[in-house]
């Protein structure tokens, strides 16, 4: 890895990713389904800026806190590839667009948000 990379983050593809944990939003009917999830179980949205550095980081710092868990779903927005879907959370759970960004689902309601760095100190 380069210097560039290790300071501003390398760029994220679907492979670093844990496929058997997170599962991609790219649809907007997707929306509703998890709505329902949530009933039973506690839904973990991960919105992120493959081109941006920060968000990058984010994300690999968040992934050192991701474990495999019973009561969790968890979420993934590639909100450049899929930015209707990243505007359908923002009205359907009136919560302004941020990039990185966590939503926290429980019950089809928000229980927590955070944007930045302020997305790893989010407990779930």
């Amino acid at each position: 890895m380069g210097l560039i990379d290790k300071i501003f983050g390398k760029k994220e593809t679907e492979e670093s990713q844990n496929p058997s944990l997170w599962k991609k939003l790219t649809s907007t009917d997707q929306i509703n389904v998890i709505k329902d999830l949530s009933k039973d179980k506690k839904i973990i949205i991960f919105k992120h800026s493959t081109r941006c550095g920060i968000s990058g980081m984010v994300w690999r710092q968040f992934q050192s806190k991701v474990e495999d868990r019973e009561d969790v779903l968890y979420f993934y927005v590639d909100i450049l590839a899929h930015r209707d879907v990243s505007d359908a959370l923002m009205h359907e759970f009136q919560v302004i667009h941020q990039s990185p960004q966590l939503i926290i689902l429980d019950n089809e309601l928000v229980v927590s948000h955070a944007s930045h760095s302020a997305i790893n100190a989010i407990d779930f």
